[in-house]
């Protein structure tokens, strides 16, 4: 199965070639599967360089940092974002909740210090200069955390990216083909809105590029997506799923948008997150727009990767936006929160109905 996943990474996500320099980021829990990227990069001909986490690595950071400390940018990644040409994050986590407790002044000085370099590395993915992509290495804690076992996560992360299937890489071409179509589509209306459980939110999309997302950054994937015209966003929205935001549970998130502006905010659970991330400047922006295609993520698990892909979800986020939508919200922030709409959830597009109960239904 790893080296399916292996060749499945390197081939189709991130369509490596010869002499490219290849940065691999993850905790040394993953050294199964990093062993398989490493000898399959050096196949292919790239320089291959890793950067390992060890457990405990960010609390202590945020410990014993000064606030100078926080806001120096770490020289290795800053030449990575720049110079490299290819990035591979595999997030294998030995403990998901080991920032939960940090201060939110520590989180936000660190976040605000590191978003020129997420601005860098968004417009250098934007142009094509910087191939990447996120996947995830099961490990207990993940497992733990979704209220698994280690062996059903295991499992629930192969079917995820389409593995368990004969040829992994077709799969993922056939998903593409179906999420084009919908592309499309989108791509000649320029008004969306959704409607679902306490939520009726609207947002133009003129001018603005709809993203097949099909496995070419997120392993898994499964999502069409923009940004929307920032002032246009209007109504209010409530997100069904549970979420993490820097190792903090949030529940039950209703937010009010006037004119863009996200102007009321209030979750069932996390209150004290959602006003710290609502203080940093272009959070209150929406910079993405989505709606989550692969059916073969039916559970929340409380990582945005797989949970954002859920068939049947919409998802937005406030915050930073994709420069290749046409997006332009700058902000430190990017957190996408996630809605079931598979009972009574519509999608208008030009106030045509095109997608009700968790399913498109264009022809």
């Amino acid at each position: 199965m790893l080296e399916k996943y292996a060749k499945l990474l390197v081939d189709y996500c991130v369509g490596v070639q010869p002499k490219q320099r290849v940065l691999i980021k993850s905790t040394y829990l993953a050294e199964p599967l990093l062993q398989k990227l490493y000898q399959l990069l050096l196949e292919r001909g790239c320089i291959v360089e890793f950067d390992l986490s060890f457990q405990d690595q960010d609390k202590i950071m945020y410990d014993f940092s000064s606030n100078d400390q926080l806001s120096t940018l770490p020289v290795f990644y800053h030449k990575a974002v720049e110079e490299f040409d290819v990035l591979i994050r595999v997030i294998a986590p030995f403990n998901l909740k080991s920032t939960a407790e940090v201060s939110s002044d520590k989180k936000r000085v660190l976040q605000e210090a590191m978003a020129p370099l997420r601005k860098r590395y968004m417009q250098r993915s934007a142009k094509k200069e910087l191939q990447w992509v996120l996947c995830v290495y099961p490990t207990q804690a993940a497992a733990q955390e979704c209220g698994m076992s280690l062996a059903d996560y295991e499992n629930f992360v192969y079917q995820s990216c389409m593995l368990d299937t004969a040829d992994p890489i077709a799969s993922w071409k056939h998903l593409s083909d179906k999420q084009q179509y919908i592309v499309d589509y989108l791509n000649k209306v320029s008004h969306i809105r959704y409607v679902g459980l306490n939520t009726d939110i609207s947002f133009s999309t003129k001018d603005r590029i709809w993203i097949n997302s099909d496995g070419h950054y997120n392993m898994p994937s499964g999502e069409v997506f923009t940004g929307p015209v920032e002032d246009s966003v209007q109504g209010h929205v409530y997100f069904t799923y549970p979420t993490v935001y820097e190792g903090a549970d949030v529940e039950g998130v209703f937010l009010e948008v006037d004119k863009g502006v996200v102007s009321t905010w209030k979750a069932d659970k996390g209150q004290d997150v959602l006003d710290r991330v609502f203080s940093i400047e272009g959070a209150r922006q929406f910079g993405e727009v989505a709606i989550g295609t692969n059916y073969s993520i039916q559970r929340a698990t409380k990582n945005i990767l797989f949970d954002e892909k859920i068939g049947g979800s919409i998802h937005m986020a406030i915050g930073a936006s994709y420069p290749e939508t046409g997006g332009n919200n700058e902000s430190a922030v990017h957190w996408d929160m996630i809605k079931d709409m598979k009972t009574d959830g519509q999608i208008f597009a030009d106030d045509i109905l095109i997608y009700e109960n968790g399913e498109f239904i264009i022809s």
